[in-house]
């Protein structure tokens, strides 16, 4: 029997290329997670700066096996069930965690507090099973022909799902920017934290929209650089957001009230005579406490 396949393998001329793509881009994302680890081994960290790390490594780790997988279709003309599932294993982690580290950013998690509101759990209940869904999607379009019915159904259900993903891990950052005070240091937050929005914005427009429209328009043998793009836009997304939240001492997001006017007053108001007496105590930012004023 003769079987069809190009001079250069059994995938397409616009395929070829994505083997070798894929593996550059998982040594840059290795090299940019080890670079982050050293820095995080110089200062003081929370356990998000960790988890961004670790967003980083199942980054590379995903394009490392996609590019195996990629390797054997177009040696082999077929995946190996073993390398293929590693792949399927390591894509869900790592989109799992990329909407996972964005939202608890927005939120300021492990930076300024350790507990997530109602509604914030309610984010988080949303967005990580619609992103099992958009992967377990994903994986089924890379299983099946592209001429079948499935294969259309599959993409857009892919493309709505990724899409209300994307717009839901956008509320966290919103609620954190509306939560900034007049303060010198919460306007110094807001900024940030607008830029955060920005930058989030960006990614998703590019990625979900500029650079499909790309695809479209370029020649069939250049429509892997739709990949190209996306893997570059993540990995400059990635490192921003490593850069404006990295562990410094002169980092905005991570500084702690030191004035009088960024302290919380607890006040204890009395509403029976049998309370009479009770001071307001004013809480500094370092625990201490001072009596302001007696209730009598």
């Amino acid at each position: 029997m003769h079987v069809r396949k190009n001079p250069g393998g059994y995938l397409s001329a616009a395929e070829i290329p994505l083997s070798r793509l894929y593996l550059c881009m998982a040594g840059v994302f290795f090299a940019a997670a080890v670079v982050w680890v050293y820095n995080l081994m110089n200062y003081s960290v929370f356990k998000i700066h960790w988890l961004m790390a670790a967003l980083a490594f199942t980054k590379s780790t995903s394009l490392f096996f996609h590019s195996i997988n990629y390797h054997f279709i177009n040696t082999e003309g077929h995946p190996i069930e073993g390398w293929a599932v590693m792949y399927y294993i390591t894509h869900l982690l790592k989109g799992a965690l990329l909407f996972i580290t964005l939202a608890l950013i927005g939120t300021g998690w492990a930076f300024v507090k350790y507990i997530l509101s109602d509604k914030e759990k309610k984010i988080f209940m949303i967005v990580i099973p619609l992103q099992v869904l958009a992967n377990v999607a994903y994986i089924i379009i890379e299983s099946t022909e592209e001429g079948s019915s499935e294969y259309y159904v599959w993409k857009e259900i892919l493309f709505l799902v990724d899409l209300i993903c994307c717009g839901a891990i956008l509320f966290p950052v919103v609620w954190s920017v509306c939560a900034c005070g007049i303060t010198a240091m919460n306007l110094e937050k807001l900024k940030l934290f607008r830029h955060y929005y920005v930058m989030i914005v960006c990614y998703i427009y590019f990625t979900r929209i500029i650079a499909i429209l790309l695809k479209i328009t370029m020649p069939f043998q250049w429509q892997w650089c739709y990949e190209f793009l996306v893997e570059v836009s993540t990995l400059i997304f990635f490192v921003l957001t490593g850069y404006k939240f990295r562990p410094a001492s002169n980092n905005p997001y991570l500084q702690l009230p030191q004035d009088e006017d960024d302290v919380e007053n607890d006040e204890v108001v009395t509403e029976s005579g049998a309370l009479e007496g009770v001071s307001k105590v004013k809480k500094t930012s370092n625990g201490r406490e001072h009596q302001k004023e007696s209730t009598l």
